[in-house]
């Protein structure tokens, strides 16, 4: 197995992959990112996501999609995990932990005080495996969300629509 950074020729196999991954999640017209999209937010001058492929073979069967964020407790930045997907024939043999690990280096080499991520509570499979590597549940915190016209009514004051529970 070999991880590699991704670069912007990767744009349409990034894609796919995020796209595999909603299905995965139960979400399959969840994702209306383009590939457009995401050449402009993750290779242009600044780059707003990176990413790492992880090949056997030549070919693709996981990535993981990240970002850095301040942490105003630690003072420091932090690593977050916003995607990560190994496909399902790839499972099992140690893909997504090669590619926890390599991010937990390069948390530790940007100088990071955490390496975080979110995780479905219904994917027991995946909560096991975080659970294995060290990873502990921050059940005491919830995700909150703003999109859309709940967005835009909160950035101009007015009331906004009663919210929709959306992924």
């Amino acid at each position: 197995m070999k991880l590699r950074t991704a670069v912007r020729s990767d744009v349409p196999l990034l894609l796919e992959l995020v796209r595999e991954l909603a299905r995965y999640e139960r979400e399959p017209d969840a994702v209306h990112a383009t590939e457009e999209d995401l050449r402009r937010e993750g290779f242009g001058e600044r780059p707003a996501f990176h990413a790492v492929i992880a090949e056997e073979g030549g070919a693709a069967v996981g990535f993981a999609l990240f970002v850095f964020h301040f942490s105003t407790w630690l003072g420091r930045r932090s690593l977050y995990l916003e995607d990560l997907f190994v496909r399902p024939e790839a499972r099992g043999r140690g893909v997504g932990k090669a590619l926890l690990q390599h991010l937990a280096q390069r948390a530790l080499d940007e100088g990071c005080g955490r390496f975080e991520w979110s995780v479905l509570d219904w994917n027991t499979d995946a909560i096991g495996f975080y659970e294995r590597l060290g990873a502990r549940w921050l059940g005491e915190w919830t995700t909150m969300r703003v999109e859309g016209e709940g967005l835009r009514a909160l950035a101009t004051g007015t009331t906004p629509a009663p919210p929709r529970l959306t992924k």
